[in-house]
């Protein structure tokens, strides 16, 4: 299967480390007009200086995705030529929280995780569509993760809540969109090492729970974030275009 997306507009959120980085790279090594955003400016220069020592074309911005106004700006120039053909939204992430009691959780903590995860997935696909509807094609791609579908292994309460909510949101948008050929589809990733939050929480698991989490796993290891991208690749693709609603695991087998 030879997956190009040439002459093809793409936006990739949350593309300064892990997941993101992976994605970005992705598409624009396959043709790609690539537009990455998230708000950790030093991570996002690391992203686009890979780019060009792979000589790949790649926009890069800082992007707050809780933001609406910010957000509508970035699409409106990454649209700018009146073409947005795949938007992927892969920010998110625990913010640096660790799992606590659920009395201990304050009200600031509980909503910024769903502000980033779930609020700017919104407001991304809110702006996209208008383009993608004009043009009567679209994929919309979101990220979400293995604790959206069960729990989160570091038990942190909001973090599982929105993933949910973000799936819900998949199913919703891609009934709502359908009619104008947009497909809306999730990936749920399963634990990867991609970025220093879980770098931080595979160190803390010792040698014994790293043991035990590899073995819960069919396939015996762990994935990469290049693994992540070839599914989002192939949602976006015209081998996908009969598929839209769905959510698929991408966790070597649980």
């Amino acid at each position: 299967m030879n997956v190009r997306f040439d002459g093809q507009t793409v936006i990739v959120t949350g593309a300064a480390h892990g997941f993101g980085r992976a994605i970005s790279l992705a598409f624009a090594e396959r043709g790609a007009n690539v537009w990455a955003c998230d708000v950790n400016r030093s991570g996002l220069a690391m992203t686009e200086q890979q780019a060009l020592e792979r000589n790949l074309p790649l926009n890069v911005r800082v992007v707050d995705v809780a933001d609406r106004e910010m957000v509508r700006e970035f699409v409106r120039e990454a649209g700018a030529g009146e073409r947005l053909d795949v938007l992927v939204n892969n920010a998110g992430g625990v913010l640096g929280q660790v799992g606590r009691p659920l009395e201990d959780i304050s009200e600031d903590d509980w909503h910024a995780i769903f502000r980033v995860n779930v609020d700017g997935a919104f407001y991304f696909s809110q702006a996209a569509a208008p383009l993608m509807k004009a043009r009567g094609s679209g994929r919309i791609v979101n990220i979400s993760s293995g604790a959206g579908l069960g729990v989160s292994l570091t038990g942190i309460q909001a973090y599982a809540s929105a993933k949910a909510a973000q799936i819900g949101l998949t199913r919703q948008l891609a009934h709502e969109l359908g009619p104008f050929g947009i497909t809306v589809n999730n990936v749920a990733p399963g634990f990867v090492r991609s970025n220093p939050t879980t770098e931080r929480q595979w160190g803390s698991y010792g040698e014994e729970g790293q043991r035990r989490l590899v073995e819960g796993i069919a396939l015996k290891k762990l994935g990469t974030p290049d693994d992540i991208a070839h599914a989002v690749l192939f949602f976006a693709s015209e081998y996908a275009g009969w598929i839209t609603g769905q959510v698929l695991s991408v966790d070597g087998g649980k």
